[in-house]
């Protein structure tokens, strides 16, 4: 599988000239955005062609794309793009802005691997096959189901993910969604986030 080089990936953003020096490429550590340069609140790293499986890294791309440090406004012009050309069905869940460390998307074939509990992959799968009708921002077909924490607080609430009714959206507006979601938390630290891959399956947090 090939690598693409950071201007290749992300001709969109601009990038810290001390985070692609020749020391920064010696210790391995990735590109930064250029609104990184001052202190900033929000961070997150994405990794975008890669998922977490068993504890080793696995690429879900051909052309993989390098991992980046970005501002939540960089984070969401980016990652926007993937999610909005998803065509699977997405489950996703608002993360506690307390707790939030890493927030990433699993295949349904990958739930075990990745660690989630039998009883919560089966309650998460079965809400992957239901029709979730129309966006209820634009009325076209929804294949994102968004939880609020108010009706999933956390991954354990089994019940909840089987029963709670969710917000239906497109992938445009479901993304909007997410980053609307992260637009309300006044600080995080996300050492790891990628964008969907493979037919289905849930953005989960950590």
């Amino acid at each position: 599988m090939a690598n693409i080089s950071y201007d290749e990936a992300y001709p969109h953003l601009e990038f810290l000239p001390r985070s692609r020096n020749w020391w920064s490429w010696l210790k391995g550590t990735p590109a930064e955005c250029i609104h990184l340069a001052s202190e900033c609140d929000w961070i997150a790293t994405l990794v975008p062609d890669i998922v977490f499986l068993l504890g080793k890294r696995r690429k879900r791309r051909d052309v993989v794309r390098p991992e980046v440090t970005l501002c939540r406004d960089c984070l969401a012009e980016t990652a926007a793009l993937d999610m909005v050309e998803y065509g699977g069905r997405v489950i996703a869940f608002e993360p506690d802005p307390e707790l939030l460390t890493q927030y990433f998307f699993v295949e349904q074939e990958d739930f075990a691997a990745a660690g989630l509990a039998p009883e919560v992959a089966d309650a998460i799968a079965g809400r992957l096959v239901q029709n979730s009708g129309a966006c209820q921002v634009c009325g076209h077909a929804a294949t994102w189901l968004w939880f609020s924490r108010e009706q999933v607080t956390t991954l354990d609430e089994v019940e909840q993910i089987a029963s709670a009714p969710g917000e239906a959206f497109c992938a445009k507006h479901g993304a909007e969604k997410l980053f609307s979601t992260f637009e309300k938390i006044a600080e995080a630290n996300i050492f790891y986030m990628n964008v969907p891959y493979g037919e289905s399956g849930a953005y989960v947090w950590i």
